[in-house]
């Protein structure tokens, strides 16, 4: 099944006090690769929307947007400033013992100090709010999951046209091949009987004619063709990621085109090749979106 490598894929969230909302954009990338923004109070659950996201995602930059709405749950937390403390308790006895006070120091002469003591908000992640979020991106990573998947399918649909006209046109400079040879040893002919006055030896034309259907042999790249074709097409139903063998058939598949383009020494087979190459470029296009 083939699967883009583009597509969006949305869905919320909530449980009446606090709502989450989960994006995610996909595009083309060589690899797998993630941006994820949310609320810093909660980058805690990073790596489980990675790890969720991995399960549908497995090549293309993914950009993940998560956002609540409603109040943000946050702890507090009381901190002491020791080395501030300290001062204070040593200028305290310091102070008694230079004007001979009477008296020590207590807690509750510590506890005035109200600059020692700081609040701090920990954002906190409950349970229920990490299951909303969860949830919300399972529910965008499924609709991802359908888009890229449609689209996939209109460039299997796609991919398949051109690959069948591409096979009939392997086709024909197959079929037009062999007649290269024959053309060019009645060219030879003509061409050394006008320069002997036609007293020309049959096994010269033969030899000369020998060594050109070597020279321009595009049996075996066409061979070639046709078996990169067949793999094309059998890779297109394989149930798991394939861009990555499809672009290494379509280079293949260059380098055989390019072999025969400068082998066949015709005029009618280097127009195909054109075809072909033009052909190739689209297949090349659509592979750089495939998953």
């Amino acid at each position: 099944m083939v699967t883009s490598m583009t597509g969006y894929g949305r869905e919320e969230a909530g449980n009446g006090q606090v709502k989450v909302f989960a994006e995610i954009k996909t595009v083309n990338h060589r690899f797998c690769e993630y941006t994820i923004r949310m609320p810093r109070q909660l980058l805690a659950l990073e790596e489980k929307v990675k790890k969720k996201a991995n399960q549908y995602i497995r090549r293309g930059r993914a950009e993940i947007f998560l956002t609540v709405e409603g109040e943000s749950p946050v702890s507090k937390k009381v901190k002491i400033d020791y080395d501030l403390a300290d001062q204070y308790v040593g200028l305290m006895a310091e102070v008694k013992d230079k004007y001979k006070l009477e008296g020590s120091i207590t807690l509750q002469d510590v506890l005035q100090l109200e600059s020692i003591f700081m609040t701090e908000e920990v954002p906190a992640v409950p349970n229920d709010l990490e299951a909303l979020f969860l949830q919300a991106v399972s529910g965008a990573l499924e609709n991802l999951k359908t888009m890229r998947a449609h689209e996939g399918q209109e460039l299997a649909l796609d991919m398949i046209n051109q690959l069948n006209r591409f096979g009939e046109i392997v086709a024909t400079v197959k079929k037009h091949a062999p007649s290269v040879v024959e053309k060019y040893k009645a060219r030879l002919e003509i061409k050394l009987a006008e320069l002997t006055d036609g007293l020309i030896e049959e096994s010269r034309i033969v030899t000369e004619a020998a060594i050109f259907a070597d020279k321009c042999d595009i049996n075996e790249e066409l061979t070639r063709l046709e078996s990169h074709i067949r793999q094309f097409s059998g890779t297109l139903n394989v149930n798991e990621p394939i861009g990555r063998k499809l672009d290494f058939l379509v280079q293949e598949m260059n380098r055989e085109i390019n072999t025969i383009g400068s082998k066949a020494n015709d005029s009618a087979i280097t127009k195909d090749v054109v075809e072909m190459k033009s052909l190739l470029e689209k297949l090349k296009e659509q592979v750089q979106n495939i998953e």
